[in-house]
């Protein structure tokens, strides 16, 4: 059942804990793993209310949260962000504003963050680096067992050196209900692929990782035109053990067991 928000485009933010919110009306707070949570956030709304699958979000990660604004909210846009991570804009503490994403969503129906580039190796060999390289054998089979038509434009993704990372994105709702369709419908495939026996909470948060890859598989096989803006990390990055561990990853085969 949908809840009418309003007309104008809403950003949900993801978080699991009680954090500093932008004021501005564009954003909507999600508390995400409601469903195994003992207490409500106050001003947060709960991601297991209504149609939900809050109690995924240890293996699907924030997009619990896209999950809900899809299937329970009506408006124009919708969007996702991180409680530490926001696209950059002149708002308080450096966010975008609801003014700033209206003009964009004017020029483009699609918003994405600033692409990474990996620049020493491609966006699967990276994955395959850090995490366990068979979950992308789940991924690209789930994608050419929904898609056969969009496998070409897979690989070609999963073999360049650029994405579009953080499932962060904000979408006109004429793109967003097909993109959202096709993404949990790819990502259930994957999941059903994946043996989770064993895995450790770092590693079962795997098919929200995932989902990451398919955004731009989906911009591209629909030819959806984009515009990009810088992100802003509300509490800053270790730059230096972020790119210490990447290395490591790399060259060692030492895989990542924790965020950064």
């Amino acid at each position: 059942m949908s809840v009418l928000y309003g007309s104008a485009p809403t950003v949900l933010v993801a978080a699991h804990k009680p954090y500093w919110m932008p004021p501005d009306s564009l954003y909507l707070p999600v508390q995400v793993n409601a469903a195994s949570a003992s207490n409500s956030i106050p001003g947060f709304v709960r991601d297991d209310d209504g149609d939900n699958i809050s109690n995924k979000n240890a293996r699907y990660s924030e997009l619990t949260a896209l999950w809900w604004g899809w299937r329970n909210l009506d408006c124009k846009a919708l969007g996702l962000a991180h409680y530490r991570r926001h696209f950059a804009g002149s708002g308080e503490g450096g966010v975008l504003t609801l003014a700033e994403a209206e003009e964009m969503l004017k020029r483009t129906p699609v918003v994405v963050p600033t692409m990474r580039n990996y620049m020493i190796e491609s966006v699967a060999s990276h994955y395959a680096h850090t995490h366990d390289s068979a979950h992308l054998d789940a991924l690209r089979a789930a994608v050419r067992h929904v898609s056969p038509q969009r496998l070409a434009v897979y690989d070609t993704q999963m073999a360049s050196i650029k994405v579009h990372m953080f499932n962060m994105m904000i979408m006109r709702r004429e793109v967003l209900d097909p993109y959202c369709t096709w993404l949990f419908d790819v990502l259930s495939s994957a999941e059903e692929r994946i043996s989770f026996d064993g895995m450790i909470a770092f590693e079962e948060r795997c098919v929200g990782r995932l989902g990451e890859f398919l955004l731009d598989v989906w911009l591209r096989s629909e030819d959806v035109p984009y515009e990009e803006v810088p992100l802003i990390e509300l509490e800053g990055v270790n730059w230096v053990k972020k790119g210490s561990s990447f290395l490591a990853a790399k060259f060692l085969g030492r895989t990542y067991n924790k965020s950064f």
